[in-house]
């Protein structure tokens, strides 16, 4: 009889664990603490500069070029409509998280970045019929009742919607054209002093 490999025993117990237990990244935007799952968390960075875009909807800032990638960010403050407190852009505890959803990368500004967690997964509770906050229910996955405090846990699969996607994705290619566009007059220009 053959006995298993040792790496299909630890990604067993690896796929059993992350059934047990879920990992969020934790953070604030005024009062409110909210959780996303950290498998959707490519980086949290600091509030780079931001390129503002015409015409575009109030929760979308801009984009910004982080390595190279030209990202969509997006001020969820505005995009959930939390009432109360100041913008957090131009807090320097602000973060921006780097999240991957529906095939695109997009940046959510949030007034600060608690923690990473670990939470038994049969304490995440289903959203309660009363709305938590103000916040639409739709973009609610569940609340996490901890001893002190209560957590939202966001479904950032909902956040935007598909029209919204697309207004971001045709805005990003845009931007694209726009860089290309100015590095093509800047080589003009220099074959105009030659």
């Amino acid at each position: 009889m053959e006995m298993p490999s040792f790496v299909s025993r630890v990604s067993r117990a690896e796929r059993e664990d992350s059934e047990q237990f879920k990992q969020l990244v934790s953070f604030r935007i005024g009062q409110e603490e909210f959780g996303v799952d950290i498998l959707v968390v490519q980086e949290i960075i600091r509030l780079p500069t931001i390129t503002p875009l015409p015409n575009s909807q109030r929760f979308i800032l801009g984009m910004i070029n982080l390595r190279g990638k030209i990202i969509p960010v997006i001020d969820l403050r505005r995009r959930l409509k939390i009432r109360g407190g100041k913008s957090s852009v131009s807090d320097r505890k602000a973060r921006v998280l780097i999240v991957e959803m529906q095939s695109s990368v997009t940046g959510f500004i949030v007034d600060s970045v608690s923690e990473v967690m670990r939470i038994p997964a049969n304490e995440i509770e289903p959203t309660p019929h009363l709305v938590v906050s103000n916040i639409d229910s739709e973009y609610i996955k569940g609340v996490i009742k901890l001893p002190n405090r209560l957590v939202i846990l966001l479904d950032f699969q909902q956040i935007l919607k598909p029209q919204e996607v697309k207004e971001i994705q045709s805005a990003r290619i845009h931007a694209l054209e726009g860089d290309i566009r100015g590095a093509n007059t800047a080589i003009e220009s220099l074959f105009e002093t030659t």
